[in-house]
């Protein structure tokens, strides 16, 4: 088979390439000739295709990204050890402690191969986690379905699930929240994110670069297949057909082994604990595309690799190929030349493939060769770092006055609030998620404090000290499509309130940033709204967004999904055993307090959405210094003893609020609420949490609220004699009648 060299390359300059096929543009392809000075070999071609594509370039959307780096202060970037840019991010929390978080999306391969493309979504955000120089902890899984009784809905859930939980489990790792949403924008194209986090000493820290001429580039790890050619730079980067239902081009998606991986997550830490790795970089997206020429980029000289030393699992590879595979559970590490053989000793003892591919060189070229001929000579950079650059059209969509001027003012409201307190527990995006997480092991490795259904999870990182992290992830498509700048606020502040009612300091922000096709002007209006309203807001809290994802053509033909900017936030505990749980514990005669205000706010609810279908007006506004005086109050009260449980309201209200937390509690309460019950109980007002407080601590805590100008008011008691949820003025529920409405929503659906 005759292999495309630099030298066929500069001989045939008027050869046909398959350019379009790989989603490279007329003009892309024009400025790699004149980058190269000639046509591109087939396995430069490959390179640039994949790395210029919108998954790993991000040509459509670092315009507007910059914005996050703009507008980060000196004080937030103070506790942050590694940023945007990095394989995540990583934040100094004290005691000589580093955390690094990152959020990814996994989305067009798992609509293709539900549990592969969920399960290799894992590996591969905990990969990113690995190559910073942490063990990875814990894991998290927000995900987006089309209506919960759709056909592909059942046919891609349970897959995602069991692949999610599948490798999870096998890796150890705990999971420990997330989010299912059901929405009709999801059918044909769902949304799987993952999000890892991890641990480790400061000084532990790695990079990826390639420095040091004479320092050897070693691949470690599985061996390279055909899975997944191609994925980044097709399948990551087109919308789905809608008149097939399925992908216009199916590359293969990525098969994940978590066994593999997790000798290989051993075999890295004991890597880095001897002291024996210079720069390290995850294979995933681009595969050796990606690893050797972002290494190379962001070192002090070039590369040499040796393409036809990799590994290979399949036969008669092309070098193009191998380039774009994107087999997982792979490492690329460099190392100096005296640590070799102290490397490969190490991965001896861990039973994993170890192979010099390449090393540094002097200069600035990446120059790789298959069987001495030279199939690849670029500037690594141009192919790293200095992608296309779109600025594309932007413009507010003519429909979204109308939009926001359908408020649900004039919506029919029940004549029964008990029977919709029952309905809307029941619904989809309420009901219990202990069909989806019953599948996860939540608790493995013994570390977790805190897992669904509670607010936030929470991980212990010290055994000696009980310092802990909390982390929760957030956002309300609905209100983005009203509102994308207030929207985002709102996902912001919903994961800082959640991890606030932990106990836990909020301290760093991961975002996954979910949109349709970037080449809609309407969709990159939404984005361009987003990222301002969630910087705005980083910098109205104190808090730095370390890094994130954005995933593009997130629709079918013209349909676009809702714009769903996921965010995540961490926080940091000292002491996780004083946590506050979710749930209302037994001791008589606690006092619930609802904290915050509640406003007539309906747009975006999912009373309008479940019982009306509705989407509407504008979303609840937002005050993020009421939520960051709220945070505070909700860590003082934590830290000194003073609550027993907290609970943030979000979708559903106060009403779904209460239920969950007597359920979680498996413990009764009475309620009275003054004003209009609908409002009370429904309103969606954001900025709220019920607590429950014990009567020993309730005059020291209400004067800490009522100094601090922070509204509260008691709306109830807890009652463990009783087995009802009471509210005054309209009856008792049953807490059996509840669970039964609860809980049993996703089984009857997908059991």
């Amino acid at each position: 088979m005759s292999i495309d060299t630099v030298k066929n390359a500069e001989s045939t300059p008027d050869q046909d390439q398959p350019y379009k096929e790989l989603g490279l543009k007329d003009d892309e392809y024009a400025r790699i000739k004149e980058i190269l000075g000639r046509r591109p070999t087939g396995a430069e071609l490959a390179m640039y295709s994949v790395m210029w594509s919108e998954h790993c370039s991000y040509k459509s959307s670092k315009v507007h990204l910059k914005y996050f780096s703009d507008t980060t202060t000196d004080e937030m970037r103070s506790k942050m050890l590694a940023g945007i840019g990095e394989n995540a991010g990583v934040v100094d929390i004290g005691d000589g402690w580093a955390i690094t978080f990152k959020a990814e999306s996994h989305n067009h391969p798992s609509y293709v191969e539900p549990y592969q493309g969920a399960a290799t979504g894992v590996g591969g955000i905990v990969r990113d986690i690995l190559a910073m120089g942490a063990r990875p902890l814990a894991v998290m899984d927000p995900l987006r379905f089309g209506p919960a009784d759709a056909p592909d809905t059942r046919r891609v859930l349970p897959g995602i699930v069991a692949g999610v939980g599948g490798y999870g489990n096998c890796l150890g790792l705990p999971n420990i929240g997330g989010e299912v949403v059901f929405d009709p924008t999801y059918i044909g194209n769902p949304l799987v994110n993952a999000l890892c986090v991890g641990a480790m000493r400061v000084e532990d820290l790695h990079l990826a670069h390639a420095s040091g001429a004479g320092n050897k580039v070693i691949l470690y790890g599985a061996r390279t297949g055909l899975d997944g050619i191609g994925g980044v730079s097709v399948l990551a980067s087109e919308t789905f057909d809608d008149t097939a239902g399925k992908r216009k081009k199916l590359p293969s998606v990525q098969v994940g082994d978590p066994f593999t991986e997790k000798v290989l997550i051993e075999c890295s830490l004991e890597l880095f604990q001897k002291g024996i790795v210079v720069g390290i970089q995850d294979l995933g997206g681009a595969g050796l595309s990606c690893a050797t020429s972002e290494l190379a980029s962001a070192g002090d000289g070039g590369m040499h690799v040796w393409l036809d030393r990799v590994p290979l699992r399949a036969s008669g590879m092309t070098p193009a190929e191998v380039l774009s595979s994107e087999s997982q559970e792979r490492m690329c590490a460099v190392v100096e030349p005296h640590n070799v053989d102290a490397f490969m000793e190490v991965c001896r003892k861990w039973d994993v493939i170890a192979t010099e591919i390449g090393e540094v060189t002097e200069g600035d070229r990446l120059v790789i060769t298959w069987h001495d001929e030279v199939v690849v000579d670029v500037p690594p950079r141009t192919v790293a770092h200095e992608g296309p650059v779109y600025h594309r059209p932007i413009q507010r969509p003519a429909d979204q006055d109308a939009l926001q001027a359908d408020t649900p003012d004039s919506l029919p409201r029940p004549e029964n609030v008990l029977d919709l307190i029952k309905t809307m527990v029941a619904s989809p995006n309420l009901a219990s998620r202990k069909w989806v997480t019953d599948q996860y092991d939540r608790y493995v490795r013994g570390g977790t404090v805190l897992a669904q259904p509670s607010d936030a999870g929470m991980i212990r990182i010290d055994e000696k000290t009980h310092r802990g992290v909390a982390l929760s992830t957030d956002c309300n498509g609905r209100y983005t499509k009203l509102d994308p700048y207030t929207g985002a606020q709102l996902a912001l502040a919903e994961a800082y309130r959640n991890v606030a009612a932990s106990g836990a300091t909020p301290v760093a922000v991961t975002n996954c940033m979910n949109f349709g096709s970037p080449e809609d002007p309407g969709v990159m209006w939404q984005f361009e709204q987003a990222v301002k309203g969630l910087a705005d807001g980083c910098v109205e809290l104190g808090i730095p967004v370390t890094g994130g994802n954005v995933s593009f053509y997130n629709q079918t033909g013209s349909t676009a999904i809702l714009p769903t900017p996921v965010v995540g936030v961490l926080g940091v505990i000292d002491d996780v055993r004083r946590r506050t749980p979710t749930g209302i514990g037994a001791e008589a005669g606690e006092t619930l307090l609802l904290l915050g205000e509640t406003r007539a706010e309906f747009g975006g609810s999912e009373w309008a959405h479940h019982v009306h279908g509705h989407l509407g007006g504008l979303p609840p506004k937002v005050d993020l210094q009421r939520e960051k005086l709220l945070g505070e109050v909700l860590v003082a009260g934590s830290r000194d003893g003073m609550l027993s449980a907290a609970h943030d309201l979000s979708e559903g209200g106060l009403a779904q609020a209460l239920v969950e937390t007597c359920l979680i509690g498996e413990t009764g309460a009475r309620v009275f609420l003054d004003g209009d019950l609908f409002t009370e109980l429904f309103s969606e007002s954001a900025g709220r949490v019920l607590v429950a407080v014990p009567r020993t601590e309730e005059q020291r805590f209400t004067d800490m609220c009522t100094a601090r100008q922070l509204p509260w008011r008691k709306v109830g008691v807890v009652d463990p004699e009783s087995d009802s949820l009471e509210i005054q003025d309209l009856g008792q529920l049953p807490l059996a009648e509840l669970r039964a409405a609860w809980e049993g929503t996703l089984p009857a659906l997908f059991d």
